[in-house]
């Protein structure tokens, strides 16, 4: 029997709580606890001397067990003639002064002000379902009448969302003080264990409304309140804390290589994120040492969209080199401050066993693993926001390789950078560093400040930029016949500007004109990526459907290659590189006729669903005879090279033998140009030749 929502979104849906309460029945109410789980929470709002109105009280035990331990003013209502008869009977020797009233709970004969706290658990969650809510919202007019100045309405709760949103407003609109306590479990069994977490709802009355509500959430009995300044955070929270306890429920009762379930943790002060846990599980018969049962791993920061990391595979290969049966790996966010990692370690160590594997002994020692030993270095240098494309931050972090990177994160997709480039001390820009494969350890922050750091133009980060200039070989650039002849390059999209200074500091000959459609991107590539467009490289705002669409329609104008490597902001079309429009059969035949007859067409693809990869590879061919592909190890990417001309076919069969001469001419051409004033260029055009795929 299912009762769980599949999403934390699912707790705000009516026929969900619907499903749930039809499903448990009677049984509903066994979940709310017994004294001993609410008894902390309880003493910590209702006075033994108080006199207590216990609203629906049924057959429940927990009067008798607060009358037992001291509480001897309660009066229990119910409106079920039958239950009032019972606990009447049941208690008439045992406890002669606790009495059961026969009542209905929305009209009551008791004067105002005459009860220090009202004590529901589940009538309001019960009551709430009945004629749209009417009849629990008299019974909340009704608790706030018999209560007086400082006293309590104590409610045990599920917090179905609508329920909770009833119960606040109305106590908001009164101007009383909410708070809602989230409480944690108690050590059950696996098989005993309830998935849902209990609340207790308590609002307090004050003699004058307050002017601003009051609203705080606590975990546990006990938890230092937050406190939030909407009801929607309110709920929000709630639908937080339930998805975390259907979240441990499932992790304590199975394991699953397939899933990647996550969760976000959020500051306690500013609510802001500050973790974000994956969970992998290693696959049925995968051989692991019986010790090697439970580990966390630090992703170091700026690290956390490294493939790596932030796929599904790659978190699965980082599990099995691990070798432990569950690995949750943990990625810090932007904007958080951490010290250090016993810092972090000591922050997350009270919740490590809540995503154990089940099986696993409360006593086993947890280990942190790391890169180094260290929860490496990230520096946020600018934020602004695109009218066009969101929130962006610009931040330099310190790679797993010991270098210093510098970063466009467009915010709405976090987990993807835009755009990046590798920095290097001003006094020392124009070195001849290689590309250093070897991990070196890092350090916690770079010794050198970021105002002292500059661009290295020769260095391209992004594995298919490099693949789209070696794509320059089926040009024959560098090449003794070709020695004089000019280049021109049309590239759509602009980002960092990295890939259009790279060709106009390296490749010889080379005019390049780069269509940018976000003003703000221009922005930000000359402030922080050391863009600098002259002669030879300019740049044209606008779209680059409608550049291309006027480019044809002036006539006369031709390119040696053209390029697309813009991104797509709808997340909802499995291919995020580019933009479905780019791609349609009438701009690429727009494309062919603005390339000179040995002109090339490259193309940056990003397409996750198979179908509609073949759908575009089917397009592209249709008006491209020529198309080579280039897969990007560790990535979704690939680059297409495409030619065309009526020879285009033929020479196919023989292109990518004649390829690697080719090669080896433009990495002599780049690195004899240099024109560019930071650096040599790091790039091997031979090896980026290999893997090469005629389609």
């Amino acid at each position: 029997m299912s009762l769980l929502p599949r999403t934390a979104e699912e707790f705000s849906s009516a026929e969900y709580w619907e499903r749930f309460f039809k499903k448990r029945g009677e049984k509903a109410f066994e979940w709310y606890g017994d004294y001993n789980k609410l008894c902390g929470v309880l003493h910590k709002y209702i006075k033994v001397q108080d006199k207590v109105l216990v609203v629906g009280c049924g057959n429940s035990e927990l009067s008798e067990q607060m009358y037992d331990v001291g509480y001897k003013h309660l009066t229990n209502i119910d409106i079920s003639e039958t239950v009032v008869n019972h606990m009447n009977q049941r208690n008439a020797e045992r406890r002669p002064g606790l009495t059961f009233q026969q009542m209905d709970a929305t009209q009551t004969p008791y004067e105002e002000a005459s009860y220090q706290a009202a004590l529901d658990k589940g009538t309001l969650d019960a009551m709430a379902s009945e004629e749209e809510g009417a009849l629990a919202r008299n019974m909340l007019t009704e608790v706030a009448r018999v209560l007086s100045v400082g006293g309590r309405y104590v409610c045990v709760t599920l917090a179905q969302e609508s329920v909770i949103k009833l119960a606040v407003d109305r106590f908001v609109q009164l101007g009383w003080a909410v708070r809602l306590h989230c409480l944690q479990e108690e050590n059950r069994s696996v098989e005993d264990s309830f998935a849902l977490p209990v609340f207790v709802l308590v609002c307090t009355k004050f003699r004058q409304p307050m002017p601003m509500p009051i609203l705080e959430m606590c975990l546990g009995e006990d938890g230092a309140p937050t406190r939030l300044t909407q009801v929607s955070d309110l709920l929000s929270a709630v639908r937080e804390h339930q998805a975390y306890s259907v979240l441990k429920k499932r992790l304590r009762t199975s394991t699953d290589a397939s899933s990647n379930l996550s969760l976000t943790l959020s500051h306690t002060k500013t609510g802001l994120p500050r973790y974000t846990l994956t969970v992998q599980d290693c696959p049925p018969g995968a051989k692991v040492p019986r010790s090697n049962q439970f580990a966390i791993f630090i992703v170091p920061q700026g690290s956390e969209t490294a493939w790596l990391y932030s796929s599904s595979e790659g978190r699965r290969q980082l599990a099995a080199s691990a070798n432990f049966r569950r690995l949750v790996i943990v990625a810090m966010h932007r904007n958080q401050e951490y010290t250090d990692m016993q810092d972090v370690q000591s922050e997350l160590s009270p919740m490590v066993m809540d995503l154990a594997p089940p099986g696993m002994p409360a006593n086993q020692q947890v280990p942190f693993l790391s890169v180094g030993g260290d929860l490496g270095w990230r520096e946020e240098v600018s934020r602004g926001v695109s009218e066009l494309s969101g929130e962006y931050c610009v931040e330099n972090v310190k790679g797993e390789d010991g270098e210093l990177y510098r970063r466009l994160v467009f915010l709405s997709n976090a987990a993807l950078v835009q755009s990046e480039s590798r920095l290097v001390p001003s006094n020392t820009a124009s070195g001849h560093k290689k590309k250093n494969k070897k991990k070196a350890k890092p350090t916690t922050a770079p010794s050198t400040s970021s105002t002292s750091l500059s661009v290295d133009s020769g260095f391209l980060c992004c594995a298919h930029h490099e693949v789209m200039v070696a794509g320059l070989t089926m040009l024959g650039v560098g090449t003794p016949q070709n020695k004089d002849v000019p280049v021109s390059v049309l590239l759509v999209g602009l980002g960092g500007g990295g890939l259009p200074q790279f060709l106009r500091d390296f490749v010889p000959n080379v005019t390049v004109e780069v269509v940018e459609l976000d003003p703000v991107v221009m922005q930000v590539a000359n402030e922080w990526f050391g863009f600098r467009p002259d002669d030879r490289l300019t740049v044209t705002l606008g779209d680059g459907l409608e550049r291309i669409c006027a480019l044809e329609k002036e006539g006369g104008r031709l390119f040696d290659v053209i390029m697309f490597d813009v991104d797509n902001k709808d997340s909802t079309v499995g291919m995020s590189c580019p933009p479905a429009a780019f791609v349609e059969t009438s701009i690429l035949q727009k494309v062919r006729s603005l390339l000179t007859p040995r002109g090339i067409f490259t193309l940056n693809l990003v397409c996750r669903d198979s179908v509609l990869r073949k759908s575009v590879l089917e397009r592209v061919s249709a008006v491209f005879p020529t198309i080579i592909s280039r897969k990007i190890e560790g990535e979704v990417n690939e680059v297409l090279l495409c030619s065309h001309g009526e020879n285009a076919t033929s020479k196919a069969a023989t292109i990518l033998p004649s390829l690697n001469q080719a090669g080896k001419s433009l990495q002599s051409a780049l690195y004899s140009n240099r024109t560019g004033p930071n650096s040599s260029p790091h790039i091997d055009i031979a090896e980026l030749l290999k893997d090469l795929k005629i389609e």
